[in-house]
Formats: C-alpha cells, structure tokens, sequence
C-alpha cells in the first residue's frame, strides 16, 4: 500500500508518520489490497476554505473532504495501482474541534484520517442510518489501531 502525504501547511505537532499508520491501517481494515494507494493532504485554512467552496460552495475551511477515485473494477487487478483518491484535512480547523470536544489532537487527526478514507471507500453519513454506519465502522477501525480503548 502507497500512502503519499503532502504537507501544505506549517503546524509543527502534526505527526506525518502517525497520519501515515492510521491510513494504511484503515486500508487494511477495510479489506483493500496491497496495490492500493492514496493521497493524504494537509493544507491550511485558506486553501481549504477555498477547496470547501469550490466543490460544496460553502464559504469556511472545514476540518477533511475527501475526492474519491475509486474504481471497483480495478481491485483485483495487481497489474494496475489501485488509486483511491485524495483525503484533504486541515490541522488548523482539527485542533479547533479537538478543543472544543475535549479530546486530542492526534486523536482527532486520527479521525479525520479514518472519516475521509471511509468517504473514498463510498461511505457516507447523509441520512442518519448512514451516519451510524460510518461512527461505527471508524470506531471499530479506531479502537483496534489503538488496542482496544475507546477512541475518541
């Protein structure tokens, strides 16, 4: 599995190596194979409020979006990469949310790694039984990445 990390933005206690572990982890959780690969981007708060307007034409940074190119057809050819896609997140907008919902930031990070792979992967949280479905299925991912204990 390839995870590129492309770091846009200047937050020194942002872990890359971490953010790296929890999106391979993910990946194998979810059962993609070795072939598999994904962009992981971090970016500041301009950028991402300007990403968030131009794809969702909302005017504020928000914390990942994800831009899927999944293609099922390709999962079991080993001959081609498996490109997922891309997930976005900005730290700045993470660590404002770890704050105010009392949690870490690398758990928080974390997350949103998890959130947006599972977006990549077709998951989605439009309707409230979607939404239990994607909160149970990163919880699960997360609480075996950190050995059984609650998450976040």
């Amino acid at each position: 599995m390839e995870i590129q990390l492309i770091n846009k933005q200047d937050d020194p206690t942002v872990n890359e190596w971490l953010l790296g572990a929890i999106a391979k982890r993910s990946l194998i959780e979810m059962g993609q194979p070795e072939h598999a690969e994904l962009s992981l981007v971090l970016v500041d708060e301009e950028e991402m409020e300007e990403l968030n307007f131009k794809y969702r034409a909302v005017e504020k940074a928000t914390d990942v979006l994800s831009f899927p190119l999944y293609d099922e057809a390709l999962k079991n050819d080993e001959d081609l990469p498996l490109i997922l896609g891309d997930v976005v997140i900005c730290p700045a907008v993470a660590k404002r949310n770890a704050q105010s919902h009392g949690v870490e930031f690398a758990k928080e990070m974390d997350l949103l790694v998890v959130h947006g792979i599972l977006h990549l992967l077709g998951f989605d949280h439009e309707t409230d039984d979607e939404a239990e479905m994607m909160e149970a299925k990163e919880e699960e991912i997360l609480k075996r990445y950190y050995g059984g204990e609650t998450s976040i």
